[in-house]
């Protein structure tokens, strides 16, 4: 994107606005055009200035983020990074502000602090890339197969950028005897443990953050600490390793390093899937998945919040098939599965 990027703050702290838009000037590809101190300003800012993106904050006056962004979701549809409190709370609400159509979260910093707004310009940038659409009535998701049966095979899933919602539509149609099931999403530390857990209320499979030496068991799901890297290791048995090291394809905790890791330890006997999300982390992981005789699927273009990551994986060859989203989870289970039909 050439142009500048215009970006409307909502905040009701003057000091948390001045910060913010500090952080955002700070990035020549970035305009901050205007700022609110609660979402009836906010509303009143979108019509006149027409943002190319808005910073949201949560608990505000008048009306909180969330509601607000969910009007402005179903009536008005415009990317949006909310910007969180640090706190188990302000985790659980930015988990539910992605699933209503956020493009992305960032932990809001300690005021003073600069620590936090280090991803900020580029979460904010990533934004203005993202396919939003009017939030709808979201579609039940189909009944979990009583009659799966998993091959034996482990399924490995990338996402970034409206991984949130992605992953939600997923996971909620895993049976719960779905294969053994490992994920990286780009999120925030913070943010990870709340993402597992509405993860898990959803659907029938157990959901969890990954712990190092976890066994990989039918039925369980494990999600990458937001801050760590998610390997899978071992021989017969595989199980989830944690590593400290750096990043990754510039991610940690990475999809890339997820991928390889399945590549070399599961081989044929794994199924990657890469879906939305800005860049090309995963790509590389996922071709050396499909070069060791996995399936490989990425979510289509039309179906991506952010088209970054799939389109990358697809250009060298490491996806076998692109589906819409709807069709992804149906298509994973199938290839994971000895039962006939299941597709």
């Amino acid at each position: 994107m050439s142009r500048t990027i215009k970006v409307l703050v909502v905040d009701d702290s003057a000091t948390m606005r001045a910060l913010i838009i500090d952080s955002l000037r700070a990035d020549p590809e970035l305009q901050v055009i205007g700022q609110a101190a609660d979402p009836i300003e906010a509303r009143a800012a979108i019509k006149e200035l027409n943002p190319d993106v808005v910073t949201l904050d949560i608990e505000m006056p008048n009306m909180n983020g969330l509601d607000f962004l969910e009007r402005l979701m179903r009536l008005r549809p415009i990317p949006v990074v909310m910007v969180s409190t640090l706190t188990q709370r302000g985790a659980d609400i930015s988990i539910a502000a992605l699933e209503l159509g956020a493009v992305d979260c960032i932990g809001k910093p300690v005021v003073g602090g600069g620590e936090g707004f280090r991803d900020l310009a580029a979460k904010v940038k990533a934004a203005a890339h993202a396919r939003v659409q009017p939030v709808t009535a979201p579609a039940p998701p189909p009944a979990p197969a009583s009659n799966y049966a998993p091959s034996g095979a482990v399924i490995a899933i990338g996402a970034s950028t409206g991984g949130v919602e992605a992953l939600i539509k997923v996971i909620s149609a895993f049976p719960a005897n779905c294969p053994p099931t490992v994920i990286t999403q780009h999120m925030p530390v913070t943010f990870t443990a709340s993402l597992a857990a509405r993860l898990d209320r959803l659907g029938a499979p157990s959901v969890s953050v990954a712990n190092e030496g976890d066994e990989l068991r039918v039925g369980h799901v494990y999600l990458a600490p937001g801050d760590r890297h998610l390997r899978v290791t071992g021989g017969r048995t595989l199980r989830c390793t944690l590593g400290d090291d750096g990043p990754v394809s510039g991610h940690k905790p990475s999809v890339d390093a997820l991928f390889a890791s399945v590549a070399s330890t599961a081989g044929s006997r794994s199924v990657g899937v890469i879906l939305t999300g800005m860049g090309k982390d995963g790509a590389a992981g996922l071709l050396a998945m499909h070069d060791a005789g996995a399936a490989t699927i990425g979510q289509d273009q039309d179906t991506c919040v952010v088209f970054g990551m799939p389109r990358a994986a697809f250009e060298i060859g490491a996806v076998d098939r692109q589906l819409p989203l709807s069709r992804i989870a149906q298509a994973t289970l199938s290839a994971a599965s000895t039962t006939p039909g299941a597709r």
